[in-house]
């Protein structure tokens, strides 16, 4: 599950932190600065998990669990 222009995003929300960025910041602030695209992200996870089939399970992390490994990730590279 990615966010279109995601390290984009990263990069901005970095950038609005006064702090040392830590993932926790880093997922704080981006919430506060796209609600939009994590609105996005929880319907297509929400879609996804309605959508399943009995017995045909694909697994996907949650929202949260997703970002703030995508968020680690990230702050790992830089």
């Amino acid at each position: 599950m990615m966010i279109p222009n995601q390290e984009e995003l990263f990069q901005k929300t970095l950038d609005s932190l006064d702090e040392k960025p830590t993932e926790q910041n880093m997922f704080n602030m981006f919430l506060k600065l796209y609600p939009k695209e994590w609105k996005d992200l929880k319907i297509t996870f929400s879609k996804f998990n309605r959508s399943k089939q009995f017995g045909r399970t694909i697994p996907l992390p949650k929202p949260e669990v997703s970002i703030r490994k995508e968020i680690r990730a990230w702050l790992n590279k830089q």
